[in-house]
């Protein structure tokens, strides 16, 4: 485990959460980055900066912000700062609600650039076609990702036809890769490797010095990132206090 790896992982993550804030509302309680971004939107969260474990009384303004806008305490928080958070959260009646793989990779020794022709994206255009990529009902999430400040959006054309969406944002160096979906007759023809290599390209040039990526184990999403070169350097949990606690 890389602790300093992911530190500055948890620190540019939790700095970036809070572009999700614009429409709504984005606030910090000590180490715990806290947003609403719209009614019953999975980015209504909290994210861990990776600085220090959260007090009682910053969790309590934590969650009666959460209670304000009706969401629920969710917290994402990095593997590496777990043990030592899960007995406070713990006895506030937390529960693990699932886990993705963080993954990250230096921008040396880059990927050619694809052979596919992909192109920047205006944010309606683009949300529009990552809702369809993504399934129904994700279509405000995708809107609120693709207005989000910094955030570059991308399309992978396949005979001159949309086919692809992939999103890209900077901070503090660390290059986020986000909203990769293909539009289901699409897909197994390598959209997604084609979409990393670019995105890899890009950061390298924007001056970042680090990539990052989160997926779901063992899916075809942390195939595709290990054969880019990442590697894996831990999961992020996500905590949600249960009702009545």
């Amino acid at each position: 485990m890389n602790m300093d790896v992911l530190t500055r992982l948890a620190h540019a993550e939790a700095t970036a959460h809070t572009r999700y804030g614009q429409a709504g509302e984005a606030t910090q309680f000590g180490p715990l980055v806290a947003v609403h971004a719209g009614p019953n939107l999975p980015l209504d969260t909290g994210w861990h900066d990776g600085t220090r474990l959260p007090t009682p009384q910053e969790l309590d303004e934590f969650e009666a912000f959460s209670a304000k806008y009706g969401q629920p305490a969710t917290i994402h928080l990095l593997s590496a700062f777990a043990s030592a958070a899960l007995p406070l959260l713990t006895a506030r009646g937390y529960g693990l609600d699932y886990l993705l793989h963080g993954y990250v990779r230096e921008l040396t020794d880059l990927p050619a650039s694809p052979a596919f022709v992909i192109r920047k994206e205006a944010a309606g255009a683009w949300a529009a076609l990552a809702a369809r990529c993504f399934g129904p009902g994700t279509e405000e999430i995708m809107s609120v990702v693709a207005h989000a400040p910094g955030t570059r959006l991308f399309v992978a054309d396949v005979d001159g036809r949309p086919a692809a969406t992939a999103a890209q944002s900077i901070t503090e160096g660390v290059a986020a890769f986000h909203g990769t979906a293909t539009l289901p007759e699409f897909r197994g023809r390598g959209m997604q490797s084609a979409l990393l290599a670019h995105r890899l390209n890009l950061a390298a040039q924007a001056g970042a010095d680090l990539a990052s990526v989160f997926v779901t184990p063992g899916g075809g999403s942390e195939r595709n990132v290990e054969r880019a070169g990442f590697w894996l350097v831990g999961a992020r949990l996500t905590f949600t206090r249960r009702e009545g606690a």
